[in-house]
């Protein structure tokens, strides 16, 4: 073994043998996901206890092999040491799976060098069906693991994932699958794939029968702490919010179990501990900072994502996949826009305004389609958008005063509208910057927005897909219930943004959508607004990895 190469653990070998995919991900990417059985596992190995011989849990090391692992138990059987493994499932009929055969044979590996005898069996024992398998150690099994070893160090030398398992049955149970996204990868495989990108579905067979391996929902939280002088600390495994000491009675600390919350979110001038912020990064929960008015200011980002993002800015320097993908992403977002417009404003338009701004729309959209460059796409985008806010107007109740729309302005917001409309955007980003980060690619590097401000290209890109269906919608929902107040926005003479109890407003708002359904065409599996975000992002990053077309491909109903 090479000085400057890294053991490879033990558990890593029994990966790599039931799936190369799944010890590319865990050992190579660093992603690592403890879902129910994992967990059940880690509670079986801490609860056996044996008294019954000698025994005990061994932490060992090689050089020599290249390997370091902590065997279950070594125990004295038949006149000779044993390496035992525990395993919750069942066993493979009277013999052991290939994966756990090959983690004894390491074990035993690791002990012969230890110990300095040969060690001539390993047993596996699996609860499931109570059964012990017994694993004969020889020369022939030292020479599959070296074979082993050698592919693993082979895989971990390339940025190039390796393709999904061949045997459809092994990714069902596998932990990573919503990472993985195998049965969407095997969907673009049967699909046919032009030189732009283009994907036929209509040869991919039946869609309706595609097994649901990315989850639904996630059912963690998102703490938004945005009463000012807030703290944010951890006590234990929870995280604990506590308001500033004011009025007695009023400053109790509000109490969330850490394997609840998916993110925590501190609005203006609040305050996270150092251990609270250890305690999110080490339990992936992301952490964001937003201004009082709703401007994303910093989110944590991980450490890892080196081949994700090697991959990434290759895939990036290809000036037709960049077109390509911004071509996709420009007309999912005026398509939504469209059908927005079309769909709300039945009965309305009465001066034929929506019904202008949807022609001229539809000419921007084949724009969009012949388009040369990104350059010329961004144009015919840009000026579909301008018709979409002049048409937006008529969708509002002309009755209500407190949030007419007469324009998009920002920096600052000079209405209410625009007020509760750029802080939705701001907690949109937010969350499409979690979906980011957690994929694992850089945000600094996008297809189709240009580096301008502060703001990550890469959110941006794929924002697009979700403004209208995640905020405009809920919001012009809201405006025509006369949801909205005059004590939600504070006002001064060229600014206006939300008071606490409008931000309080717009986040459930926003939270609420997020956590409603939808069903994606291609996929025809439903989903969270919540998760589709995370599973566009896992798509796009599809389109350098070998399986592109399906990204951009949601639309409103």
């Amino acid at each position: 073994m090479s000085q400057d190469q890294a053991l490879i653990r033990v558990m890593a070998l029994h990966a790599l043998a039931y799936c190369e995919r799944l010890f590319y991900l865990e050992e190579v990417e660093e992603i690592r996901v403890a879902d129910h059985r994992v967990y059940a596992g880690r509670t079986l190995h801490e609860a056996e206890v044996d008294v019954d011989g000698e025994w005990q849990s061994v932490q060992l090391e090689s050089e020599t092999w290249g390997l370091k692992g902590k065997v279950d138990y070594v125990r004295y059987r038949d006149g000779g040491v044993v390496a035992f493994e525990h395993k919750r499932g069942r066993s493979c009929g009277d013999d052991a799976w290939e994966s756990d055969r090959l983690q004894v044979i390491a074990y035993a590996a690791l002990l012969e060098e230890h110990l300095s005898k040969p060690i001539k069996e390993g047993r596996v024992r699996y609860h499931a069906n109570n059964k012990t398998v017994r694993v004969p150690i020889a020369e022939d099994s030292f020479t599959k693991l070296r074979a082993a070893i050698a592919r693993a160090r082979e895989l971990a030398a390339t940025v190039q994932r390796p393709p999904v398992a061949e045997n459809e049955k092994l990714c069902a149970k596998c932990s990573l699958a919503p990472v993985c996204l195998p049965e969407e990868e095997r969907l673009m495989q049967a699909a046919d794939v032009d030189d732009s990108h283009r994907v036929d579905f209509t040869r991919g067979g039946d869609q309706s029968a595609l097994p649901r391996l990315f989850p639904e929902d996630d059912e963690r939280r998102i703490v938004h702490v945005t009463e000012e002088g807030s703290r944010v600390g951890k006590s234990g495994e929870q995280i604990v919010v506590t308001p500033r000491e004011s009025t007695p009675g009023e400053s109790e600390p509000h109490k969330f179990p850490g394997r609840d919350v998916a993110a925590i979110v501190l609005h203006g001038p609040t305050q996270i501990s150092s251990q609270a912020i250890h305690y999110a990064v080490a339990h992936n929960i992301g952490v964001h900072w937003l201004t009082g008015g709703g401007h994303y200011v910093a989110g944590l980002v991980p450490a890892g994502g080196v081949q994700r993002r090697h991959r990434q800015f290759e895939g990036l320097r290809d000036a037709q996949m960049c077109l390509s993908l911004a071509r996709r992403l420009a007309k999912a977002k005026v398509e939504n826009q469209l059908k927005f417009l079309m769909r709300n404003s039945r009965g309305k338009d009465n001066d034929g305004i929506a019904a202008q701004a949807v022609k001229n729309m539809r000419a921007e959209l084949r724009g969009v389609d012949r388009a040369p460059d990104i350059d010329t796409l961004r144009g015919h985008e840009g000026m579909a958008g301008k018709l979409y806010f002049s048409a937006l107007p008529v969708l509002l109740d002309q009755s209500q005063e407190l949030m007419r729309f007469a324009g998009r302005n920002r920096r600052p917001p000079e209405d209410p509208f625009n007020a509760a409309l750029s802080f939705g955007y701001s907690l949109l980003y937010r969350d499409v910057m979690a979906a980011v980060i957690c994929v694992g690619l850089d945000p600094a590097f996008g297809f189709f927005h240009t580096p301008r401000s502060a703001a990550y290209p890469l959110a941006l890109d794929v924002m697009e897909l979700f403004r209208v269906v995640l905020w405009d919608l809920p919001l012009v929902a809201s405006v025509n219930r006369a949801q909205w107040k005059e004590e939600h926005f504070t006002r001064t003479q060229k600014q206006v943004w939300l008071s606490a109890g409008g931000r309080k407003q717009a986040i459930e708002l926003y939270e609420k959508r997020k956590q409603e359904k939808w069903k994606h065409p291609v996929l025809k599996y439903s989903l969270s607004y919540a998760r589709a975000m995370e599973l566009e992002v896992r798509l796009l990053e599809k389109e350098w990895s070998g399986s592109p077309g399906l990204f951009a491909n949601m639309r409103i109903r």
